[in-house]
């Protein structure tokens, strides 16, 4: 069994209905569903209780087994997945939804969120908002939307998404919308907070002399940042070393200064790809998980 001790109690962030979301948890992207497991609950065994994964992870299953085999009560942990694109009208959204509940062994998820910012999303939207409404998606929200799809969703339906999850880091940072999801009671959640490594993240100059300075590393650079950012983050990993290591960003704080310096960091740009452009919409929407 996985010990439920936490060695630190994660701090967390209100979302807009009120349900709290820890700022700090673990995500399973590009993480086999051989090795999922293991990685899971290594990552409960080190503290973390938000954990973040999608049916197009195809590692719902593997994470439902780690939260079977722990002995931490339900009401600790803060579940998240996701809907696909193809799963496109309320009948299909409903199937995916509950095919995605068995796969995780529960009867609720905390986070439920539209993966992609194409296709027939009013209409998932529109189920997913029953979803809330009957207890079995604490919290619903989008990912990877821009802020014009954002605001014409969140305008013309009755539930403001409580998050929108999106590529932020160093580099990519979201400064500006992150002030305007505020505005509109949208919590903003990292995914690639580390960027995958691009960029020389690991041995930039700056974020290393920040990291010497406070006697930490770069990765824990980064993560202190966008926490005190008050960005959700889900860094991955399948090091329990690592893990622990990315837990560790409680003790110490950034200055002022520090946070100044890493601003000089921003592109304005993504380091992976835009989900504006057509060659990416015309893939992720033909994109079917089988």
């Amino acid at each position: 069994m996985t010990d439920t001790t936490a060695p630190t109690a994660i701090p967390t962030i209100p979302l807009n209905n009120g349900v709290e979301m820890p700022i700090l948890g673990f995500g399973v992207y590009q993480v086999g569903p051989e090795e999922t497991e293991k990685a899971v609950s290594d990552a409960l065994a080190a503290g973390y209780r938000l954990i973040d994964t999608a049916a197009a992870y195809r590692n719902e299953e593997a994470v439902g087994a780690a939260i079977a085999k722990s002995s931490i009560p339900r009401e600790e942990l803060f579940i998240t997945t996701k809907l696909w694109v193809q799963d496109r009208g309320e009948q299909n959204t409903i199937r995916a939804f509950e095919d995605s509940l068995v796969k995780l062994g529960l009867r609720y998820v905390d986070l439920y969120l539209i993966h992609q910012p194409f296709g027939d999303y009013y209409t998932q939207w529109r189920a997913m908002e029953q979803f809330n409404k009957d207890g079995r998606a604490r919290a619903i929200g989008v990912s990877n939307f821009a802020a014009d799809r954002l605001l014409d969703l969140a305008t013309n339906n009755e539930i403001t998404p409580a998050v929108n999850q999106i590529e932020t880091n160093p580099f990519y940072q979201q400064t500006e919308y992150q002030q305007l999801m505020k505005a509109e009671g949208v919590q903003i959640e990292s995914w690639g907070p580390f960027a995958e490594g691009k960029n020389g993240l690991f041995t930039n100059p700056l974020l290393s002399e920040i990291g010497a300075e406070h006697g930490k590393s770069v990765a824990q650079v980064v993560l202190r940042w966008l926490i005190q950012r008050d960005v959700v983050v889900i860094p991955k990993t399948v090091s329990p070393a690592r893990m622990a290591q990315n837990f560790d960003v409680f003790d110490f704080t950034l200055s002022g200064d520090d946070m100044a310096k890493i601003a000089t960091l921003d592109e304005g740009s993504s380091q992976f790809f835009d989900h504006r452009d057509p060659v990416m919409v015309r893939r992720l929407s033909a994109s079917r998980l089988g």
